[in-house]
């Protein structure tokens, strides 16, 4: 009598899954209470030793929480846990989540989609002028549209005059921009016709239709971002 050995298929990490268990783990010393904000981190020999990666992993991805504002790495001195992570939790958890497009486009749409319509309450007609130069200056913007794009929400964001909500889109809108840096297909011309709709709604005060709007431009975006993420896996 012998054992039927059955094949058994082990699908192999790739660099990009390596790179974000690393994140995880650094992470860790912080959730962990290993360390804590504004601390300074083991230096790159011993984290090499201590998760046993390449030193390109190691370096993607402490360049990935770099970008986040999770950690901060200092010239001759190391690399150090950012200070503002104590009042600043959720850029942790936006770390942590990388690489979870759907969920971070959805968080994305339930924050501005109650932020628009508040900002339909406050804005003021500074604001309402900022975001109209905004828009100027995206029909005119080539490589730098998406930073026009990112900053159009972030002053809609500020409207609302709450510290917490303002830092939290940021956030969201980081996560975003890192996980949509690889798609190619931009569509300016449709942003820009959405961010027109969503101003004429602001200016007229109209929470409702500010809603709409806004609605239209994140369902669109999201629509996008993951069909082209499934045409690029």
């Amino acid at each position: 009598m012998h054992n039927d050995q059955r094949e058994v298929v082990v699908k192999s990490l790739s660099r990009k899954t390596l790179s974000k268990q690393v994140e995880e783990q650094v992470i860790q010393l912080l959730v962990s209470g290993q360390l804590k904000p504004g601390d300074k981190l083991p230096t790159e020999m011993e984290l090499l030793e201590k998760l046993e990666v390449s030193r390109p992993v190691l370096r993607e991805a402490l360049s990935s929480l770099e970008s986040l504002g999770v950690i901060k790495r200092k010239t001759r001195e190391g690399t150090f846990f950012s200070e503002k992570i104590s009042s600043e939790p959720f850029s942790v958890m936006l770390a942590l989540s990388i690489g979870r497009i759907k969920e971070i486009i959805e968080a994305r749409m339930s924050l501005e989609l109650g932020l628009v319509t508040l900002a339909a309450e406050k804005i003021t007609d500074q604001q309402l002028e900022l975001l109209r130069e905004n828009i100027d200056k995206m029909k005119t913007a080539d490589d730098s549209y998406p930073s026009y794009d990112r900053e159009f929400h972030q002053i809609i964001a500020l409207t609302v005059n709450n510290n917490v909500v303002a830092g939290m889109i940021d956030s969201l809108l980081i996560a975003f921009d890192k996980m949509s840096a690889e798609i190619q297909i931009r569509h300016p011309k449709t942003t820009i016709e959405h961010h027109e709709a969503i101003f004429s709604a602001l200016q007229k005060r109209d929470p409702h239709a500010a809603f709409a709007a806004m609605y239209q431009h994140l369902d669109f975006v999201r629509q996008k971002i993951l069909f082209e993420g499934d045409r690029l896996n």
